[in-house]
């Protein structure tokens, strides 16, 4: 799609859309810096303990449905599928809010290897993916989402990227 063809969709003529936007990837940008901050608000929004293992789950719940809901944006923010798109630094800022975030709750809840965070990510979306590519707008895969994290959970608890030996999480 063209810069042209988009101003056609939106019913503007194509020099007024590129009074905002210099090119589709400065689009992109915008796309991108807006799905992370609306990723950020959806997740901060939802009820959570004190305990930094509930809260993860919570977290990581929502982001699961969030992700889910929006197949489109998830690609947008996290599968780099568009050639040559790169965010900028500021909305890459925003992006890189919520992982520095989430790093931090699981060291909150006892879990130390710098690992841990990729493997989160590699379980989680596993998930979302097959959720998306499967069966759209069901939850056959999100309903997996807690059971998934209180595996990781076992799973750190049992090897030294995790300081709890006895947990029932």
């Amino acid at each position: 799609m063209t810069l042209r063809d988009l101003a056609e969709a939106v019913d503007m003529r194509a020099p007024s859309l590129y009074s905002y936007f210099r090119s589709k990837h400065a689009i992109y940008d915008a796309m991108f810096a807006d799905g992370n901050q609306r990723l950020w608000e959806y997740v901060q929004e939802q009820p959570v303990g004190s305990d930094p293992r509930g809260r993860l789950r919570v977290w990581l719940g929502a982001f699961v449905r969030f992700c889910c809901d929006d197949p489109a944006l998830y690609q947008l923010l996290f599968q780099r599928t568009i050639p040559g798109f790169q965010p900028s630094e500021a909305s890459m800022k925003l992006a890189n809010r919520s992982l520095q975030w989430g790093r931090a709750v699981l060291v909150e809840a006892d879990v130390h290897d710098p690992a841990a965070s990729d493997l989160v990510t590699a379980v989680i979306s596993g998930l979302i993916a097959q959720q998306t590519a499967n069966e759209p707008g069901g939850d056959r895969w999100i309903r997996l989402t807690d059971s998934a994290i209180r595996m990781l959970f076992d799973y750190f608890d049992h090897t030294e990227g995790g300081s709890r030996r006895d947990s029932d999480d």
